[in-house]
């Protein structure tokens, strides 16, 4: 599966990239190539972050449905309970 971001999206991490370079190191990186470097850290690392959040999430899903039987579990056959109850009070 290939990851694609919107073009805004990539339009502020070209952005970033190239400010990271101008702050940090000793030679710029110009708009072509921090496209280039962005692209390559979408396809190769991209799926790695993909796979792990989904991984995430399907934990949660599980610890939540896991859960609903307390959340909404009702006894059953419950209607003669509360009569019996009452008779045993009489």
């Amino acid at each position: 599966m290939t990851i694609e971001i919107s073009r805004e999206a990539r339009q502020e991490a070209i952005a970033s990239i190239e400010r990271y370079f101008q702050e940090n190191m000793e030679e710029k990186i110009g708009n072509i190539a921090a496209g280039a470097l962005l692209g390559y850290f979408l396809e190769e690392i991209g799926p790695l972050i993909y796979n792990k959040a989904v991984a995430d999430v399907q934990e949660r899903l599980q610890a939540r449905v896991a859960e609903l039987d307390y959340e909404v579990h009702e006894d059953e056959f419950q209607y003669w309970r509360k009569f019996d109850g009452l008779q045993r009070n009489r």
